[in-house]
């Protein structure tokens, strides 16, 4: 018996990955959730981090919904990208316009929250 669930990521104007796979790694504000076949029905919230498909396929992403239900991942972003099509420079100019946005006052506790993981996340990728 297969151990593979259908995953599909979206974004407003194209369907960005759609396959099967046997898990994901998820950066939820929860923390990180590891979906395995017939894990719990879920919907929750992405916060700044990396999508693992199974050992191959990554993507950064800023926010976006997910939702987990009869074996059937759906994650719906508008700032997802394959790590595959980001250019280091793209990720240089990301990561000082977020360390620029952060040193403002006026950020309540949950931009900076969220300011503070796509830092750590956009140096994770450059190194």
């Amino acid at each position: 018996m297969s151990e593979e669930f259908k995953i599909e990521i979206i974004s407003p104007d194209k369907s960005v990955y759609s396959g099967q796979t046997n898990n994901a790694v998820l950066p939820c504000f929860e923390g990180q959730v590891t979906i395995l076949k017939d894990h719990i029905p879920l919907i929750t919230f992405l916060r700044p981090g990396l999508i693992e498909i199974g050992n191959n396929e990554k993507y950064y992403v800023e926010d976006g919904t997910v939702e987990f239900s009869e074996n059937n991942l759906l994650i719906l972003s508008s700032t997802v990208q394959s790590l595959q099509n980001i250019k280091t420079e793209n990720i240089n100019n990301m990561l000082k316009n977020a360390e620029k946005d952060l040193s403002d006052n006026q950020l309540t506790d949950k931009q900076k929250y969220i300011l503070d993981y796509k830092i750590e996340v956009l140096k994770q990728i450059n190194q």
